[in-house]
């Protein structure tokens, strides 16, 4: 039986630096992985879907050209030429993560299986079905979340589609609903509407996007019926029958009422849950949620004293960006005896719809919950000039603010490049300047950013 000090199971984007910063301290390492190096977001996640969202992108323009004075007078989707270059671009990234790891000295990559047999002990079975035990001092789980696949009458019955095969096609769907209208439901439903799809997005609440303010969610909503989308809130499928291929069924309930709608793919998009069925928590004594997620202290140790959970599988804030601060936080705990904990950090995040929707800190709603005495600053993006000039008006700026210290509370930006623009609030939350500082800071002009100084603005002292 092989031991080492540290073993990582998963190779996402806690996991691959995790490793190789370890092999690197001199700690005898090793990561498995059952699937591709990279984990999800590598392989299926943000790097694949982000090449598809920018070949969507550039369908929408070209179409709206003429706005600009530029004629186009044929526009062609080829779904897959934009699969290729997608897979490319994943196979590019995948390769220098893999290499990083196999050249990396002191560090051993197991391609397998892992699952616990005792505390500290993970049996690895191969593909090809043999087994390997090993041990360590440190274990570190970095095995990330799945799509949850509701309960719906009939629905394992078609050939329904998920984040990750629904990136596979290679032609485009005549008529794709997308059931659940959040994060991942919107990135593809928006998506698939511009390569040429008919598109419905069910939403099972009374509004998409339920964790943001109203206003934000009312926004995003008329954006998307510019682009006649369909959303039916309120909604909840009762059974899906495929009648013949490439034409499903769908009795719904909508607000009461029942009706069927004929389509040909079904987008399943209603959340993700962590990968912990079959890694034998419960030999090694590692306690989890009535969810699945593995239960962490501040500094991401579980209940078993050496064994620590990372990224999505602890549940919480499910974000790439998170996972690797997991990582940056253990790894400099254990080896350099700092002191960092995940509770106060910054949760920033991007949905990359078009126009893309920046967050930091609270929503409106969040501070009213916790009773804080707060102002709200908000401008349209059609009075920000660079947004004229560049014929990228839709969306709105929203920010959060204290009275009484000034300080920003948090920002909504639905805009174009509404994650830059939200990382430069996150750098003044950070640095703690106040927004009566923004409001008179010297942007250059013309940018995103400098209409920060109309927003804030906005707010009477």
């Amino acid at each position: 039986m092989k031991h080492f000090d540290a073993i990582i199971i998963g190779s996402g984007q806690a996991g691959v630096p995790l490793a190789k910063k370890l092999a690197q301290a001199g700690k005898k390492t090793a990561i498995i992985e059952k699937g591709n190096i990279g984990g999800t977001c590598i392989n299926v996640g943000c790097t694949p879907t982000k090449a598809m969202v920018a070949s969507a992108r550039a369908v929408y323009q070209a179409k709206k050209a003429s706005e600009l004075g530029i004629e186009i007078t044929d526009v062609k989707v080829n779904l897959k030429k934009i699969k290729n270059r997608k897979d490319e671009i994943v196979e590019t990234f995948r390769a220098s993560a893999q290499k990083g790891l196999e050249t990396t000295k002191g560090l051993t990559v197991f391609h397998g299986e892992a699952k616990f047999s005792a505390s500290k002990e993970l049996t690895i079975t191969t593909s090809a079905g043999k087994e390997e035990k090993v041990t360590a001092d440190w274990i570190f789980i970095n095995t990330g979340a799945t799509t949850v696949v509701p309960d719906i009458e009939g629905l394992s019955e078609i050939d329904f589609l998920t984040s990750t095969t629904i990136q596979d096609l290679e032609d485009v769907p005549e008529h794709l609903v997308v059931v659940g209208g959040n994060y991942i439901g919107l990135e593809f439903g928006q998506m698939l509407r511009r390569f040429g799809s008919q598109v419905t997005i069910l939403e099972k609440s009374n509004r998409i996007m339920g964790r943001e303010d109203e206003d934000i969610s009312n926004e995003i909503s008329e954006i998307f019926k510019r682009e006649e989308i369909e959303i039916l809130t309120n909604t909840e499928i009762a059974e899906i029958k495929e009648e013949k291929k490439n034409k499903l069924i769908l009795n719904v309930k909508s607000k009461g009422k029942n009706h069927k709608i004929t389509c040909s793919h079904v987008l399943i998009a209603t959340g993700r849950k962590p990968q912990t069925e079959k890694l034998g928590l419960e030999l090694a004594g590692v306690k989890t949620d009535d969810k699945g997620n593995i239960i962490v202290s501040e500094k991401l140790e579980t209940n078993v004293k050496g064994i620590f959970a990372l990224g999505d599988v602890k549940g919480g804030p499910a974000f790439t960006h998170i996972a690797y601060n997991d990582y940056t936080i253990v790894y400099r705990n254990l080896i350099e005896n700092t002191n960092y904990t995940i509770s106060d950090r910054p949760v920033p995040y991007c949905m990359f719809t078009d126009p893309q929707l920046g967050r930091i800190g609270l929503s409106e709603n969040e501070a009213k919950e916790k009773g804080l005495n707060y102002k709200v600053a908000k401008m349209p993006m059609s009075q920000v000039a660079r947004a004229i000039e560049t014929n990228e008006t839709l969306g709105m700026m929203k920010a959060v603010v204290d009275v009484d210290t000034k300080k920003i509370l948090g920002a909504s930006i639905l805009a174009s490049e509404g994650g830059e623009i939200m990382s430069v609030l996150e750098m003044a939350v950070e640095g703690g300047i106040t927004y009566d500082r923004i409001r008179y800071c010297v942007f250059a002009h013309p940018t995103y950013s400098e209409s920060l100084n109309n927003l804030f603005m906005k707010i009477e002292d």
